[in-house]
């Protein structure tokens, strides 16, 4: 699963490197993204502008919000099949934009788990592939979240985690949000070439979502 990730590149950045029209003016470094906390999210190719929208997907028919605690990621082999996820796959796909996201080495016995950080080697942005819902409330208030989707490791992840976010680097993202066969579609969702990422250990600080700051990638000792 993907459950923590970074965004710290500038505005500027990023709107040169996906073409956006738009970066919201609250927009701020992060080096600790957790579930529940606001995403920046792309849903058009052509007005490609940024949002933000909740982590954790609440489908429209969901009666309780809280669902989405449960939902910050889909697998790409069963978009498809889920309810909670078949609709959006067809109509509310969306680029979530990240810079590094972390994974968790299990320990043997006792050993506590070793977080480690991934980005592209060449340092630039990418996007997850994601999903996105509107949910109302009886009150009529709305609540737009989305979710990211996750296929099996690639070669270097799987020294990890069996599995990884599904990472399009920005001169190929806009290709998820176009319409297109759901064949076509699920060919994008594939692990990225490990020779375009790079990987190391870093503190178990970032274990506390609390916490944020460039410290929280600096490599540590494995």
């Amino acid at each position: 699963m993907c459950g923590r990730f970074t965004l710290f590149l500038d505005a500027e950045t990023l709107r040169d490197e996906f073409g956006l029209v738009e970066v919201p003016g609250d927009y701020t470094a992060r080096y600790n993204i957790a579930p529940t906390m606001p995403l920046a999210v792309v849903t058009q190719a052509e007005n490609r502008k940024v949002e933000w929208m909740r982590w954790g997907l609440v489908p429209s028919w969901a009666k309780d919000p809280e669902i989405g605690n449960k939902l910050i990621n889909a697998r790409s082999e069963t978009l498809l099949e889920k309810p909670s996820f078949r609709n959006a796959f067809h109509r509310r796909r969306c680029l979530i934009l990240a810079d590094g996201f972390y994974e968790w080495k299990r320990g043997e016995g006792k050993t506590p788990s070793i977080p480690y950080y991934f980005r592209l080697a060449d340092g630039k942005p990418f996007a997850f592939a994601g999903l996105w819902e509107l949910w109302r409330s009886p009150e009529g208030d709305e609540l737009r979240t989305c979710t990211i989707i996750t296929c099996a490791a690639n070669e270097l992840v799987a020294q990890v985690h069996n599995r990884m976010p599904v990472m399009l680097p920005a001169d190929r993202s806009f290709d998820w949000l176009l319409p297109g066969p759901a064949e076509k579609l699920q060919g994008l969702l594939a692990p990225l070439d490990p020779a375009l990422m790079s990987a190391h250990p870093v503190s178990r600080a970032v274990n506390t979502p609390a916490r944020d700051g460039p410290e929280l990638i600096l490599p540590v000792s494995g």
